[in-house]
């Protein structure tokens, strides 16, 4: 067996063609439907469909007499055994021939009617604005205890159940004639329509659509002019901080502003100087502190000095180096040493004699400041050329690799 043969036989679509149902009388229900009534419910979302077969049996009395079927959800058929239940169940509820589903016979009280009036005729006619008039419960001729006149119309069911009529008198003049259907136990009481409830009438839905609709668009509206207030707020502001680098700081790029503290040496460091011009006012400011010091040391006596008070000063520069002559290594900076003291062996060396004679104070004082100036003279001399030589040492300019000379 070919299967590309079988599927190429295959239609995708199945033709629909209707299918011709026997005309046998096994297949026909009418002689059961001689003795049937059929209905529709007048709101199927309150009315169910299993309740009302079960509950119509029981209201017509009949019972096992008559057995109920559910045609759709808002049809139904009662099928009786016998021909008179059909007939007392008819005479309690007869309709129209024609559109027999749509109107329902049914019992009205008329209230208010005038005095002059109260006639088979009159009241014929202000019943026959709710349908055609089918029995009038009137006798002139007898009492009644009553305050109304009860007729029996086929009500169309897809108007409205009406309460009350204006109706204007002959001789001038109105009345407003009440009406009360009996039995109608649920409606409308917005629209008095017998077809479905308040919550879902059709035109309180419709109603409450255009109110969403209507605050759909306000909403829109306020929305869109909110929309435009905001953008105009925002280019206001953005132009008022266009002269405001404080502003643009905080509120355009959201930065943090700085943090201001007490305390103002907080991590406070040296401050590095290389100019030539601070280093002479430097020395220049020593100079005047080693003739205060020197000052100092005449006008106190030589022998009783300490030799530990009588200490060099060292000259500091604003780098925070000491003052000498420094040389580049691989770790850094270093001090040059200057050359080791040469002190020959003791058996070597000279002693000079001491003068004879003895010197008189203001001699000997006389020879301490010219010693004193002398040394003091030498090392600041050493200082200057120590500290040049440095500021030269770090000035010199450096060639880069593959760079060419710099610019002098």
């Amino acid at each position: 067996m070919n299967l590309n043969k079988v599927f190429e036989t295959m239609l995708l679509e199945e033709e629909d063609v209707p299918v011709n149902l026997p005309d046998l009388p096994q297949y026909s229900a009418l002689e059961c439907n001689k003795l049937s009534v059929i209905g529709r419910t007048l709101n199927p979302d309150s009315q169910r469909m299993k309740d009302l077969i079960l509950d119509m049996p029981r209201k017509w009395q009949v019972y096992d007499r008559v057995r109920g079927v559910a045609l759709s959800p808002t049809m139904f058929q009662f099928i009786f055994k016998y021909e008179h239940d059909l007939d007392e169940v008819m005479r309690k509820r007869r309709s129209r021939e024609d559109d027999y589903l749509k109107f329902l016979l049914v019992w009205v009280q008329l209230r208010n009617i005038p005095v002059n009036h109260y006639t088979k005729e009159a009241i014929e006619a202000f019943a026959d604005v709710l349908g055609k008039v089918n029995v009038v419960a009137f006798d002139p001729n007898k009492a009644q205890s009553n305050d109304y006149v009860r007729v029996r119309v086929f009500f169309d069911v897809s108007r409205p159940v009406r309460k009350t009529k204006v109706f204007n008198l002959p001789k001038g003049g109105a009345v407003t004639i009440r009406y009360d259907f009996e039995r109608l136990q649920k409606r409308c009481y917005h629209c008095q329509r017998l077809t479905h409830e308040k919550d879902k009438c059709p035109i309180l839905v419709q109603q409450r659509k255009d109110q969403a609709v209507e605050r759909q668009h306000e909403r829109i509206a306020a929305e869109e002019g909110e929309r435009r207030i905001r953008e105009e707020r925002v280019r206001k502001s953005v132009q008022d901080l266009k002269d405001n680098p404080i502003g643009q700081r905080d509120f355009l790029r959201l930065e943090a502003p700085p943090m201001i503290i007490q305390d103002v040496d907080k991590d406070k460091g040296i401050v590095f100087d290389y100019s030539l011009k601070n280093v002479e006012e430097h020395i220049a400011k020593r100079k005047e502190q080693g003739r205060a010091k020197t000052l100092t040391i005449m006008s106190e006596p030589w022998e009783g000095r300490a030799a530990a008070d009588i200490s060099l000063e060292v000259f500091d520069s604003s780098t925070g180096f000491s003052t000498g002559v420094t040389n580049a290594n691989s770790s850094g900076t270093s001090k040059l040493m200057g050359g080791k003291r040469y002190r020959p062996p003791k058996r070597m060396r000279r002693f000079k004699p001491k003068p004879r004679g003895s010197f008189s104070a203001e001699e000997k004082g006389k020879s301490i400041d010219l010693e004193t100036e002398k040394t003091v003279v030498k090392r600041r001399a050493a200082e200057v050329a120590g500290e040049f030589m440095r500021v030269a040492k770090r000035s010199n300019t450096e060639v880069v690799p593959h760079e060419g000379l710099p610019n002098q």
